[in-house]
């Protein structure tokens, strides 16, 4: 159980050092805030925010959509058992 732990412990920590290899290897340079597509205004800000807003909005209407169909096929499946037991 030990040797598990350490094994995990020792890859999560090889892993952020890879991941934090690139932003440690930029050479400390300031760039006072400005991300990768340059200085953030108003209008980056509204229209990511609008994205966010409208995917969880899809990921919302579409698994409703596939729940639905999933308890349709389900309610189906158990009525035919029905009918073959009773013998309809």
């Amino acid at each position: 159980m030990r040797i598990r732990v350490a094994a995990t412990s020792a890859l999560t920590l090889l892993a952020s050092l890879a991941l934090a290899a690139p932003a440690l290897a930029s050479g400390g340079g300031h760039d006072n805030g400005e991300g990768l597509l340059g200085e953030t205004d108003d209008r980056i800000i509204t229209f990511f925010s609008l994205g966010v807003v409208v995917f969880f909005l899809l990921v919302i209407c579409l698994g409703s959509y596939v729940q639905g169909r999933l308890e349709k096929r389900k309610q189906e499946q158990q009525a035919s058992e029905l009918r073959q037991s009773v013998g309809w």
